[in-house]
């Protein structure tokens, strides 16, 4: 063993102990979010400026659905994050900020009313589907197309319960929706269902109305069964 290395019952010991670590991180989460029902998650780029169409778009889309009396989650930095999170700030119910510790350490946003810090991506994860009540997804890069997929691979699986899928900003999302339809669709790799699992739209009032419409019948408070498909997420 080379001297400064770890034996491996030591790294074994290590990788035991970091169990606790994200236990608590999970508790937390967990008691941080169970109250704060309905509530939304908000995606997007951490790199549109505050001067950015799509910046002033997330903002007024947040403080429209803070206004209707949802909570508006977000990853809690700057960009769309900081948008979501002011919107939803200057509005009556919470805004909350799942923040994540980076290498490149990344500065919370300052329109937190419920603020969380998560060391691992897969705990944090959880904690925007668990309790969300639907999912609008701005521009954004590859954090953004991860969280877009995870979702709907969840959902699809049956492994959370079904939720809307909100893609705001056509031009921006209608080449990887096309995509789905003419490669993913046409070598069999997903059914012409799966296409129904989101919504592509442009207006802020229409992502409000799209969410009030899909719980008209079912009501926002999920059934028995929904509950516990949530509770095995």
């Amino acid at each position: 063993m080379q001297p400064g290395t770890a034996s491996p019952e030591g790294a074994l010991s290590r990788e035991a102990w970091k169990i606790f670590q994200i236990m608590a991180e999970f508790v937390e989460g967990f008691e941080a979010l169970a109250q704060i029902r309905p509530s939304v998650s908000i995606f997007g780029s951490a790199r549109i400026a505050p001067n950015h169409p799509y910046f002033t778009l997330a903002e007024d889309i947040a403080r429209k659905l803070s206004d209707a009396g949802f909570s508006v989650v977000s990853g809690g930095g700057p960009g769309i994050m900081e948008a979501a999170n002011k919107g939803a700030y200057a509005g009556p119910s919470p805004s909350v900020g799942l923040n994540i510790r980076l290498p490149h350490e990344q500065a919370g946003n300052p329109y937190q009313d419920i603020r969380l810090t998560f060391q691992h991506f897969f705990v944090r994860k959880v904690m925007f589907v668990k309790y969300a009540t639907a999912y609008v997804v701005m521009p954004g890069g590859f954090g953004t197309l991860d969280e877009l997929m995870e979702i709907m691979t969840l959902i699809q699986t049956g492994k959370s319960r079904r939720i809307p899928i909100i893609l705001v900003h056509t031009p921006f999302w209608s080449g990887l929706t096309e995509w789905f339809r003419t490669v993913l669709m046409r070598d069999g790799v997903i059914n012409a269902s799966d296409l129904d699992l989101f919504v592509m739209l442009d207006k802020p009032e229409d992502v409000i109305d799209a969410i009030f419409r899909y719980y008209e019948l079912s009501g926002f408070e999920p059934s028995e069964e929904e509950k516990e498909i949530q509770l095995n997420l």
